[in-house]
């Protein structure tokens, strides 16, 4: 990815937002048979949204630890974490703040 923990942390969060959008918006009802498809679509986006988040969280402090860069790399993991969790709990306030206003 890059070097900007705020530029990870914000595809990770938008990556989590489309999957989530595809969720309440996507196909549903009883229309759709989902007894064999449902398990291997399960897996299958567990399995990529594993990829995507080693690659969003990983990927640049891994090369830069190789890099032997081994406390920059560990900052970088650390601030990509720290910047994400902010934004996890500024959705998680704002869910709370508009629940409580509807």
């Amino acid at each position: 990815m890059t070097k900007n923990p705020f530029l990870n942390a914000l595809a990770a969060t938008a990556y989590i937002s489309a999957i989530a959008l595809m969720m309440r918006y996507g196909p549903k009802g009883p229309g759709v048979d989902s007894s064999f498809f449902a398990p291997i679509a399960f897996l299958s986006l567990f399995v990529l949204s594993a990829a995507l988040m080693g690659y969003f969280f990983l990927y640049q402090p891994i090369r830069l630890f190789f890099e032997q860069k081994p406390q920059e790399a560990t900052r970088l993991f650390l601030q990509t974490v720290l910047v994400f969790a902010c934004i996890t709990a500024a959705v998680f306030a704002t869910w709370l703040l508009l629940g409580s206003l509807v």
